[in-house]
């Protein structure tokens, strides 16, 4: 395949797409047959960590399989109609209707070419995972804190509307309302994949409720996505002498109960320093277990963080730095807008988003991010690689 570096991203597009032909879909369609037999056999539930890699990676086939179908059936629906209108013998109301149905399919058509891009990309394992999204208030003062409560209200509205499962394992509220820090836990179906590029410096420019000038303030507030350790297949053990565990009573939500024990964990990993807290559980000891979840995941992203350093490799994310120190955001109240700074895009809605309503700038985040990675991968000659690769698994 030619390289995009001289062509448009849209010649390279259709260049790539010309490779997506029913022969080359073939294959997978076999393999996801070979692997529905092997589920179905007694035998494949007896090793659970076996059977769930079955599961994904038919997940993973099916939807190459489905959205690969669905673009070569809009490209045939395509070439249908354009011949119809080439033919002399249509006749003037057929033609009339087949433009409208031409012109609604032109408009699905380059959504269902980047759905059917995506698939044939390396899956990244950790996409599947559930989330921990930790929130801190930054430079501001008590409105930095009261920012933070703004987007743990944001996350927590986006992930109840998904039918995701949020628990708010810790936080640390701020004297004049808000939060110093706030750490949730959620889980549910690609919760990774959709949230990981919340991570970086959100800033916010509006006039404080106790600005008696009028003045419009800027304050700022992180956010970071880490993907929580999959127990079945990372194994992380940490050694009980590598533990200290304090016990103190839990505040907040929760009630009389959490005030009369000592039931909200502290966990301290003391080779490294690392620290995570729990206190959303009423028993101890599944404030422990979620606390070691969370220590575990920031261990894990201080390991790859390590392995970057020594490799020589910066570890990037397509769109942006990935740098977390990076300001990814502006939520701009006096114009009612939010721009987020890595893909250069504004949305003037931002009472909507701040409510909950994120799946337009989560989607265009992700396409970006999805061009970005094709392009990379052409301009270095490994999209035929990747789809010949991914074909003899």
């Amino acid at each position: 395949m030619v390289s995009p570096s001289g062509l448009s991203f849209l010649s390279f597009v259709l260049e790539f797409f010309s490779m997506i032909t029913p022969d080359l879909v073939e294959p997978f369609r076999v393999k996801l047959r070979a692997i529905e037999g092997r589920m179905s056999d007694p035998s494949a539930t007896a090793q659970p960590g076996r059977f769930r890699a079955l599961l994904q990676e038919h997940r993973r086939l099916n939807r190459l399989v489905e959205k690969a179908d669905a673009y070569l059936s809009a490209r045939r629906r395509l070439g249908e109609y354009q011949a119809m209108l080439e033919d002399p013998a249509t006749e003037p109301e057929l033609k009339t209707l087949v433009r409208e149905e031409l012109s609604l399919l032109e408009s699905t058509l380059p959504a269902l070419e980047e759905e059917a891009l995506e698939t044939f990309l390396p899956p990244n394992p950790e996409d599947e995972r559930n989330a921990i999204v930790e929130i801190r208030a930054g430079t501001g003062g008590e409105e930095a804190a009261l920012f933070a409560a703004d987007l743990l209200r944001m996350y927590n509205r986006f992930a109840q509307e998904r039918g995701w499962r949020v628990s708010l394992l810790d936080a640390s509220a701020a004297e004049a309302g808000g939060f110093k820090e706030a750490i949730l836990a959620i889980e549910g179906e690609n919760v990774f994949k959709t949230l990981k590029f919340e991570s970086g410096v959100h800033r916010v420019q509006r006039v404080p409720a106790t600005e008696a000038q009028g003045r419009i303030h800027t304050s700022a507030a992180s956010v970071v996505v880490l993907p929580e350790a999959d127990s079945e297949t990372e194994d992380m053990e940490i050694p009980d002498k590598d533990l200290r565990m304090d016990t103190y009573r839990a505040s907040g939500a929760g009630g009389q109960y959490v005030n009369r024990t000592d039931s909200a964990v502290r966990l301290t990993h003391l080779p490294t320093g690392l620290t995570a807290a729990c206190q959303s559980e009423r028993s101890q000891a599944r404030n422990r277990e979620r606390a070691l979840a969370m220590l575990k995941a920031r261990l894990l992203d201080l390991q790859r963080q390590e392995e970057a350093a020594r490799t020589g490799q910066v570890r990037r994310i397509a769109i942006g730095t990935g740098d977390r120190s990076e300001k990814i955001r502006t939520y701009n109240f006096p114009q009612n807008r939010v721009t987020d700074h890595r893909i250069g895009r504004s949305w003037h809605s931002l009472e909507q988003i701040l409510d909950g309503k994120l799946d337009e700038v989560l989607r265009a985040l992700a396409s970006h991010d999805v061009r970005v990675r094709i392009e990379s991968l052409a301009r270095n000659g490994k999209i035929a690689g990747t789809l010949i690769d991914a074909e003899s698994e």
